[in-house]
């Protein structure tokens, strides 16, 4: 045993003796459900103890005490408004996603998503549909520097205060401005603003999901307090500061960084080592490696090639800026990950091929056991110094490089204005301070490596974080969807995009990631290509919030108009909104069933009447005037999940409806999976 290692780290662990703590194990599972009701107070031996806040956990089930609103709100992470957000977060939304085709590019079978709306609502409306399901979420909120726009904290009627505000005025007419230090609540109207999007976009986590938040020196510290509370201190994964400036201005302190702060939904379900193996500068060894390989038949002549290309690029080659060498396996490095770090390893000879003496060993020995040395060595894999005074290398190329996330990324903060300005050259500026898509491809590839893995971005601005994954699928050949949301909040009078039409900011997004997929397209098969790589999803399917198709009869929702008992009758009997559309009708019912709006839909005739298949028939939908018997045995026979139709549909056949409820109970009681019939 070296010096290095303490004798408690050598021992192994003990065991109590006694069965599983159910007590223990139920608080763990709550404290990874619920997080924020667990608190430290001082014990009886006045040593620090974590309880639960029994009063938190009521209003997280939606019961407030009198105890809980009673307790005085103070700044910290006990703010004005804080009860008022748990409130907020309660509430269901009652609006819903209309679908606009002809803002869309490939409609029908993208499964990218950009919506317009309010994000809050936006973020409840997705909760049945992808609870659980998001692999990654990028967002970047408002600094509150006091210069850009910030949701208002209103938490009334929070569809009708989106609706008013999405004009950028109120509801008596007063525009919404900036959050100024002047207004007094220069941090609790931004922590309002956050605290109930960031405690709903952790539901959307999957188990093994990520959030990533930028966010500059103005309220990092409060983020990560509200994180720590939202997600668990336990959970925060590690904070990046991004150098993406030179400050050359007069000052005390030359802010040249912004941070990004990272938390997972639950640690034990990370990756315990995140790596990546997308990488532009590995991309360019392999392909000069390939290129140099067709040109030379010797070594020599091969690594004199490659010597002569590498110093002229060295400076531009970082990470791998120590791959120098080149054999016909392409170009490759010596790596030191031969020695065991920071305990005792493996002790063996490995003898050098020229003086035929053991080489010299590494501080703590060799980290692989004696059989893999001699696979390495038989294939080639170790690298020699010049004599056996040199410590032997792992010779590792360019194509077997992962790439590891640094806590400390160097990156200019202008590129993501050239990224824009490549896609709109007719405009000076299209969007203020854009994200770069290389920064942002520096996250995806380490969580997302699958098709399945959705990368969400709630406050999308300029769509950066779209274009970033759309450039990844190019390259990795994996269709990664993602899902935009932004407020189409109206674009400045005085900018070129306004002056050319584009009147909300959500307009120009939409059209910069149309720009970007054509040339995604065209880069891939050449500007002339019409129909572009099939394989690549390059398509979204545009949503926007709005209200609900539905007149709930005593639901929460407002009723607009209600002057006479007669136009309130009529709403009774008929309660679908006369201007929606058959699609605004099956988008709501499929959001508010938990099936996703880019789920497959189809069109099936049963008992002669039109019926929408969702996700190969789980769900089937029928939007006609008038049901009939055939029809409920039809769709019955399918043995759907669900089964959704208008209540109205029965024309007052009391004995259908009865009998559909009996058919589709009796049907169940043979089926794999209850069937569901419900009525809207």
């Amino acid at each position: 045993m070296t010096d290095s290692v303490k004798p408690e780290q050598m021992a192994p662990e003990k065991m109590d003796g006694g069965s599983l703590d159910i007590a223990e194990q139920r608080r763990r599972e709550l404290k990874q459900l619920l997080p924020a009701v667990f608190t430290e107070t001082t014990g009886a031996d006045g040593q620090p103890v974590e309880t639960i806040d029994w009063e938190r956990l009521k209003a997280e089930l939606g019961t407030f005490s009198d105890v809980y609103e009673g307790r005085r709100e103070r700044y910290g992470m006990e703010w004005p408004g804080k009860r008022d957000c748990m409130k907020v977060i309660q509430e269901p939304s009652r609006a819903t996603l209309k679908p606009c085709r002809e803002e869309s590019v490939d409609f029908d079978a993208t499964r990218n998503l950009f919506i317009e709306g309010d994000n809050l609502e936006v973020l409840k409306l997705l909760q049945k549909s992808y609870y659980g399901k998001v692999k990654m979420i990028y967002i970047d909120p408002p600094y509150n520097t006091g210069k850009e726009f910030i949701y208002p904290d209103k938490f009334s009627e929070s569809l009708e205060t989106y609706l008013a505000y999405a004009g950028l005025v109120d509801d008596q007419g007063k525009k919404f401005s900036t959050n100024t230090a002047a207004e007094g609540r220069f941090h609790t109207k931004w922590l309002n603003m956050m605290f109930p999007r960031l405690y709903l976009a952790r539901n959307l986590l999957a188990e093994d999901g990520v959030v990533f938040v930028s966010i500059a020196d103005h309220e990092i510290e409060n983020l990560r307090r509200m994180c720590d509370e939202v997600y668990g201190e336990e959970c925060h994964l590690g904070t990046i500061v991004w150098k993406n400036s030179t400050d050359n201005n007069p000052t005390n302190v030359a802010v040249e960084h912004e941070y990004i702060v990272v938390y997972c939904k639950n640690k034990s379900g990370v990756e315990s080592e995140w790596k990546s193996g997308v990488s532009d500068v590995k991309e360019l060894l392999i392909s000069i490696g390939i290129e140099l390989n067709k040109e030379h038949d010797s070594i020599e002549d091969l690594q004199a090639a490659y010597t002569e290309w590498y110093r002229d690029n060295k400076s531009q080659l970082w990470p791998l800026d120590r791959y120098k060498y080149i054999d016909k396996g392409g170009v490759y490095t010596g790596s030191q990950s031969v020695h065991n770090p920071g305990k005792e390893g493996y002790r063996y000879d490995v003898i050098h091929p020229e003086t035929k003496k053991p080489c010299k060993q590494p501080l703590m020995g060799y980290r692989f056991p004696r059989e893999t040395m001699d696979e390495l060595l038989e294939k080639g894999k170790i690298l020699f110094g010049e004599d056996h005074n040199k410590i032997i290398e792992l010779k590792v190329y360019a194509h077997e490089y992962q790439e590891k996330l640094p806590s400390v990324i160097e990156l200019d903060g202008r590129l993501g204005s050239y990224d824009v300005r490549d896609l709109f050259p007719e405009y000076k500026k299209a969007f203020t301070n854009p994200k770069p898509v290389r920064l942002l491809q520096a996250f995806v590839p380490f969580l997302s490596k699958s098709e399945q893995d959705i990368v969400l971005d709630f406050f999308a601005g300029s769509s950066s974080t779209a274009e970033a994954v759309l450039r990844l699928n190019a390259k990795d050949g994996i269709n990664r969807p993602y899902i935009m949301v932004q407020l189409p909040e109206y674009c400045d009078e005085k900018s070129e995009p306004y002056k050319n039409g584009y009147m909300r900011l959500s307009d120009v997004s939409k059209e910069r990631i149309r720009r970007a997929a054509q040339k995604i397209r065209d880069e891939l098969h050449g500007a002339d290509s019409a129909t572009g790589n099939s394989s690549i999803d390059l398509g979204f399917k545009v949503l926007k919030l709005d209200k609900s198709n539905f007149v709930q009869w005593g639901g929460g929702q407002r009723i607009q108009d209600t002057s006479s008992l007669e136009k309130q009758l009529e709403m009774h009997v008929s309660h679908v909104d006369q201007h929606s559309t058959q699609e605004d009708l099956l988008m709501e019912l499929l959001l508010k069933s938990g099936f996703q709006p880019t789920d497959r839909v189809e069109s099936v005739n049963l008992g002669g009447k039109k019926v929408y298949s969702i996700a190969d028939g789980a769900l089937l939908i029928c939007l006609e005037e008038e049901l009939t018997a055939d029809l409920v045995d039809g769709v019955a026979d399918l043995e759907p999940m669900q089964f959704i139709c208008l209540d109205k549909s029965f024309k007052g056949n009391d004995q259908l409806k009865a009998n559909a409820v009996q058919t589709f109970k009796s049907r169940s009681q043979g089926a794999e999976t209850e069937m569901v019939f419900k009525v809207v």
